[in-house]
């Protein structure tokens, strides 16, 4: 199935190189060369997470420094679980830091997750009319950050996967509006191009600051990107970004 190529000068190429298997699809085989050539697949399974996902987030904190010590985060569409092992850590979810203030990590998805220690997970559709309340239960209150990391089912046409992604993003941010506390970070992967006027008309009517960037994590041939709203005014502070 795989074999690894020298470079011919008594030095080891370490490049997976798949091989075409039968009754395997083309783009099976181009994502499974991916999966073993990529550096942070390999470097998640020796820090422990449970996906490269987790270093998408790692970058954008760096960054945005909004996983604060004591901030309590709702992680929408949670599964498998790495961006939550990576808010865990740096709110001190899980007490290991002593003298820190402990934070709270919530994850929901549709699916069930395994435990992870210092994060609470529970099964729930965040689009139930009752979500909401759902959630500010669980914390105890309103929340400090809102991840979504969600991405619709691809089709295979750019454009159509791109109007999904952008309606999964403003539900997500509609939901953030309901849980956040004033001051609050929301932050969501999006698809590069256009259609999204309309989310950040929203984002900008409710958050004091909306950025994109895409983190060193995000692959080179990827169109994601990643917004990021803070500044939570809270319900009664809402703006006309139009008279921005």
């Amino acid at each position: 199935m795989t074999e690894r190529r020298s470079s011919g000068r008594g030095q080891r190429d370490l490049r997976v190189r798949v091989k075409p298997a039968k009754g395997r699809k083309l783009s099976s085989t181009r994502w499974l060369d991916r999966q073993l050539n990529d550096p942070f697949v390999a470097q998640a399974k020796r820090d422990g997470y449970r996906g490269r996902a987790a270093y998408k987030l790692i970058g954008i904190d760096d960054k945005h420094r909004f996983l604060v010590p004591g901030a309590r985060v709702v992680d929408l569409g949670a599964a498998p679980g790495g961006w939550a092992q990576v808010a865990v850590d740096r709110v001190n979810a899980d007490g290991r830091r002593s003298g820190k203030r402990r934070g709270r990590v919530l994850g929901i998805d549709l699916q069930e997750m395994a435990a992870l220690e210092g994060a609470g997970f529970h099964v729930l559709d965040f689009l139930e009319p009752d979500a909401d309340t759902a959630v500010k239960g669980w914390l105890d209150g309103r929340a400090d950050v809102v991840l979504s990391d969600m991405a619709a089912s691809a089709s295979g046409h750019k454009q159509t996967d791109h109007l999904r992604i952008v309606a999964v993003v403003e539900a997500a941010a509609t939901f953030a509006i309901d849980v956040l506390e004033p001051g609050g970070t929301f932050v969501a992967k999006v698809l590069a191009g256009g259609a999204e006027a309309e989310l950040l008309r929203l984002l900008k009517s409710h958050f004091a600051k909306t950025t994109h960037m895409k983190p060193p994590a995000s692959r080179s041939d990827s169109s994601e990107k990643f917004l990021v709203a803070t500044g939570f005014r809270g319900t009664a502070g809402v703006t006309d970004p139009s008279s921005d």
